[in-house]
């Protein structure tokens, strides 16, 4: 596979940026988070994985800041804000780049698509990895509101109550909540994620999907559960989370439970953005996982 940056162009005639890095054996797709994220997140980890060893792809999904931005607001382009498009654009990508018996990790609303990918396409895997996101969305919403309520005081999560039942969004002491929030439970150090001058995010992915912020989920993924179907996954699969997710590590732990062939480890001192709030842990846990395999050595636990 060529190595480089790249543009494919899809079905539907829009570009996607797509990047990929190393020369290694071992092929990794990533997909990343959001929705409405970038592929930046994963910018390092051919390096910290070794370019030698393993070949790193990631790519942006449409609406996202370096693929092209529909209008979203018109109605003919309402057809790609649904999960069933973000998985098909998925295999797309997977196809354009010509990748099959490879590694397919997703992080947070990226691990949701890897799921749904793994039990449509599965037979394209030779492992999966899912990055900080469980098999249905009410037990993360209860979570989320349970770290809301632990974090704050009560006249506190009233106030967001109130901001939120208001769907005024832009007052300043609620944004100022949510940065407490995130700062315990998304990015614990987050001087260390990526900065811009300007907001990379896709708002209008992000806030049609999940809502305003993480601890408010009132998008269209509600109601999405797996929770019956996780059994069929059986490649080798590492659950990876961190010890301070805003999803609940209890769910983790029947996911694994679940899964003919799933490891669950947690990135010490990190939140959802683990591979960023601790990389050296979150990369030798990775590292090991993809050696395992390769060599015939996985263990479930």
């Amino acid at each position: 596979m060529t190595t480089g940056t790249r543009l494919l162009t899809l079905k539907n005639g829009y570009h996607l940026f797509t990047r990929t890095v190393g020369h290694g054996p071992v092929k990794l797709l990533c997909v990343h988070g959001g929705p409405g994220g970038t592929h930046e997140e994963f910018e390092n980890f051919a390096a910290e994985l070794g370019e030698d060893k393993v070949q790193v792809s990631m790519y942006d999904q449409l609406g996202s800041f370096y693929s092209d931005q529909p209008d979203f607001t018109k109605p003919e382009n309402q057809q790609y804000l649904t999960l069933d498009y973000y998985l098909s654009e998925l295999e797309e990508v997977r196809q354009q780049l010509g990748l099959d018996q490879f590694y397919l990790l997703g992080h947070s609303w990226g691990g949701l698509l890897a799921q749904e990918y793994a039990l449509k396409y599965g037979d394209h895997l030779k492992g999966l990895v899912v990055m900080s996101m469980i098999d249905n969305i009410a037990e993360y919403t209860v979570n989320v509101n349970a770290l809301r309520a632990q974090t704050l005081t009560a006249a506190q999560v009233s106030y967001m109550q109130g901001v939120e039942q208001a769907a005024a969004f832009d007052d300043p002491e609620y944004q100022k909540l949510v940065d407490v929030l995130n700062r315990h439970f998304v990015c614990r150090q987050p001087q260390a994620h990526p900065r811009h001058l300007v907001s990379t995010m896709a708002t209008a992915v992000y806030n049609h999907f999940q809502g305003n912020n993480e601890f408010v989920m009132v998008g269209t993924l509600n109601g999405w559960d797996r929770r019956a179907d996780l059994h069929r996954v059986t490649v080798p699969t590492l659950l990876t989370f961190g010890e301070y997710d805003t999803m609940p590590l209890q769910a983790a732990r029947r996911m694994q439970q679940t899964m003919p062939q799933a490891r669950l480890v947690l990135t010490p001192d990190s939140g959802h953005g683990h591979s960023v709030d601790n990389p050296r842990a979150f990369f030798k846990t990775l590292g090991q996982y993809l050696n395992d395999v390769e060599t015939n050595q996985f263990t479930a636990y």
